[in-house]
């Protein structure tokens, strides 16, 4: 039986880790359609790039000007158009274009209400290393009748992977402290059930600064989630963000320039 912590829980999504051959697969890709995804690291004599090392430091943005070809694996009319009506957000102000009517074997990004109960994207160009039949986006407790509210946070925020964003908790340009035994505690119970491992990977783990052109620590991002104080050292929680902040919208503007 799972311990219960007291604390309100909280529905996260969770990176998706490209492993093997999808993460080859993705790291040429990747750099085949955005030459700045390139690594960029001094070679050592007598040392190899190794590719797997190398994987792990391509970039993931797509071209600027990029149409994104974009299909629904399934869902219903309701479920579809409100993720359309969201997601456009970004296109104020990041140079791509999302085309929704993409048959699938042309997609870059699958989206799928079934997949399993979480919400959750690819990060950026990992989706091209992802096969045609699979989804690269899950968004598994939004409804027909969801909150409109929480229909803009999540497709927001998963919209926000799929264009390259990291979750801003695990920004290595600053950000959280944790208390990583509550940390742990509580991602082992409801609704997560998650492994020290996954724990690990989802919370406390910081993204590799040559991987990402992280701006500083954004507490208003949408890319952030709300965690309790009882997880942060100092005890301050961190805000429920609804709303693109503007930290966000110059990040991407920035990223995708005109």
């Amino acid at each position: 039986m799972k311990k219960k912590t007291g604390l309100s829980h909280i529905h996260m999504c969770v990176d998706r880790i490209l492993t093997g051959e999808q993460k080859l697969r993705a790291m040429q890709l990747s750099i085949k359609e955005n030459q700045k995804n390139q690594p960029v690291h001094k070679r050592l004599p007598g040392v190899s790039n190794h590719p797997m090392k190398m994987a792990l430091e391509t970039g993931k943005m797509w071209a600027k000007g990029r149409k994104l070809k974009i299909c629904f694996l399934d869902g219903s009319k309701i479920q579809k158009q409100k993720v359309k009506d969201h997601a456009t957000q970004w296109l104020k102000y990041a140079n791509v274009k999302f085309d929704f009517n993409a048959a699938r074997t042309k997609s870059d990004i699958r989206i799928s209400f079934k997949a399993d109960p979480g919400s959750w994207s690819y990060i950026g160009t990992d989706n091209l290393g992802i096969p045609k039949n699979e989804p690269t986006m899950n968004f598994g407790w939004l409804d027909d009748d969801t909150d409109d509210r929480e229909y803009n946070r999540v497709v927001v925020h998963e919209f926000g992977h799929a264009l390259g964003c990291i979750h801003e908790h695990q920004n290595p340009r600053g950000g959280i402290k944790w208390n990583e035994a509550k940390v742990y505690q509580y991602f082992a119970g409801p609704p997560n059930y998650w492994s020290k491992q996954d724990t690990y990977s989802n919370v406390i783990e910081k993204y590799s600064i040559n991987q990402l052109n992280a701006s500083t620590f954004d507490k208003k991002s949408i890319m952030l989630y709300s965690f309790p104080g009882e997880l942060i050292v100092g005890g301050k929680p961190t805000l429920m963000n609804y709303t693109l902040s503007t930290r966000d919208r110059s990040f991407i503007k920035k990223m995708y320039p005109a």
